[in-house]
């Protein structure tokens, strides 16, 4: 039987100022994600994009941050993992600014794409860490409370705070919010923060960067292209590709001596599981935010501050529930807490799939809360779960594994629900007669197009090619929340009858073998 005999180091002050230091970048990037969808309508009336630059837009920094994350993490052990932060955190604040300032689709396009090579820097350096500065489990299961909670915090001050940036000032404005934040930490890291590189690390693999790269954007490109027009030949080729490159990825890496993702983790069933579960509410909660946030602002009618205000309810339930999920494990199986949150969210998907565009916006404010108070437990306890599956020496790794899950599920979400609900919206809006050709085009390809062509029609016209817009868009919604009861529905059974950590507060004989399973899922002896 695996025990526990020395006990680690306790974490001090400076470990936990350092903590606060490192929450800045988990802050940022929740900001940063509330703050751009409330953005999009604004976006998409000053640059006027394409249905498909605007899902660009959103998505392409989520691909990037997925796609380099291992790469970065990998990275962190060999240059030095705080001096990896600072530069990613400066590479941030440089992007952000442009970002700020750009003047079309194609520009923000590319800054959205450096602010996500840039982000990827800062979550595997962040936990880990946090896991080279707080040995003591019970202390590193504080510290990394704390970092979700931040995430939590994120997610509600980003609506409000967003909001009222984009009430008083121009779209670009809510990218600025990321460079202050950066500047503290660039300031307060060297004096807080330890530096740990690992000194055994092999030599960065560049041809295995370049795969997992070739892997991921075709195979997204694909699955965007066709859910929006359809099978054709190009969207195809690009999945082929896509997928042939990543079996040539897997293949290398099962050669290398220091591969740059270790798919023996794979084995782990319970590693395995909690994967696939934060991939999939992942995938979920990214379309389920982007249609919810779109909904107030253009189907309600909420100005960006009220739309933000009306989102805290959902914010607040997340923060509660990641803050509780954690003492409630110490009692309860992690796993049972996870089911129960994801079933919680299933009540609330099933709310959004009723949803209609003229019964008010409180059955989907209080749809998306229940949504995201069932997500808490799986934020809060998923990163646990799939480090503590992995072996000790293996931690780093999984870490990293779990973060890419994390970040592509939210891009996947985005891309792959967001193209269904468009594919929905084109399927059911319905153009009046007395729109001109023109104007009918770009009302049948967007809600935001919808509106914009209703002005200067005639009053009935306007009137009905809005409400049908508005009613097309809402059962997209609808859609996407069906999806996501029927997934969190799946993944609350899958976890409940997988997992078998046991309760945190189990005692340290049965957290130790909890620690220590093999990839066929026995206790190690």
């Amino acid at each position: 039987m695996s025990t526990i005999s020395d006990s680690p180091a306790q974490a001090g002050p400076r470990e936990w100022l350092g903590l606060a230091v490192l929450a800045l970048p988990t802050l940022l990037l929740s900001i940063d994600v509330s703050v751009l969808h409330l953005a999009v309508p604004h976006i998409s009336e000053s640059l006027d994009p394409s249905a498909s630059q605007m899902l660009w837009i959103i998505d392409i920094y989520g691909f990037l941050i997925a796609g380099f994350l291992v790469t970065m993490g990998t990275l962190g052990d060999r240059i030095g993992r705080r001096k990896l932060l600072l530069i990613g955190a400066a590479a941030f604040g440089v992007a952000s600014v442009a970002a700020a300032y750009a003047d079309d689709p194609a520009t923000l396009i590319a800054t959205r794409a450096a602010l996500g090579v840039a982000g990827a820097t800062l979550m595997p350096s962040t936990l880990a860490l946090i896991s080279n500065m707080f040995r003591d489990a019970r202390q590193r299961g504080v510290a990394i409370a704390v970092w979700v909670t931040m995430f939590s915090v994120g997610i509600a001050l980003g609506p409000v705070v967003g909001g009222a940036m984009l009430e008083y000032f121009w779209w670009g404005s809510v990218f600025l919010l990321g460079v202050p934040i950066m500047a503290l930490l660039l300031v307060a890291g060297p004096a807080l923060l330890p530096e740990y590189r690992d000194e055994d690390a092999g030599r960065l693999d560049l041809a295995s960067v370049a795969l997992s790269l070739g892997a991921i954007l075709p195979v997204i490109y694909g699955l965007k292209e066709i859910a929006k027009d359809g099978v054709t030949l190009l969207p195809v080729l690009a999945l082929v590709v896509g997928l042939a490159v990543g079996v040539t990825f897997v293949r290398r890496q099962r050669t290398l001596d220091s591969p740059l993702l270790d798919f023996g983790l794979f084995g782990n069933p319970t590693f395995r599981t909690a994967l696939v579960t934060l991939l999939l509410s992942m995938l979920v909660a990214g379309g389920t935010y982007l249609y919810v946030t779109q909904f107030l602002q253009l189907v309600a009618g909420l100005s960006p501050m009220k739309a933000g205000l009306y989102l805290l309810p959902a914010a607040f339930a997340l923060i509660v529930t990641s803050v509780v999920s954690p003492m409630a494990a110490s009692r309860i199986r992690p796993a049972y807490v996870v089911a129960v949150g994801l079933a919680v969210s299933a009540v609330g998907h099933v709310m959004l799939s009723m949803a209609d565009s003229t019964s008010g916006i409180a059955q989907v404010v209080t749809g998306f809360a229940f949504v995201y108070a069932g997500g808490g437990p799986l934020i809060a306890l998923g990163t646990d779960i799939v480090v503590g599956s992995a072996p000790p020496e293996q931690a780093g790794s999984a870490s990293a594994i779990s973060e890419t899950s994390t970040e592509l599920g939210m891009a996947l979400g985005v891309a792959a629900l967001g193209s269904v609900a468009t594919a929905v919206y084109r399927n059911g809006v319905e153009v009046p007669a007395g729109v001109p050709d023109g104007a009918e085009d770009i009302a049948g390809d967007t809600l935001v197009g919808a509106i914009d062509a209703a002005n200067g029609l005639p009053s009935e016209v306007a009137t009905a090619l809005v409400d049908s817009a508005r009613a097309a868009f809402t059962d997209g919604m609808n859609v996407i929340g069906g999806i996501g009861a029927l997934v969190a529905l799946g993944t609350a059974v899958l976890v409940a009858v997988v997992i078998r950590i046991p309760a945190t507060g189990a005692g340290e004989d049965a957290a130790g073998d909890a620690l220590a399973v093999n990839p066929e899922g026995q206790h190690a002896s």
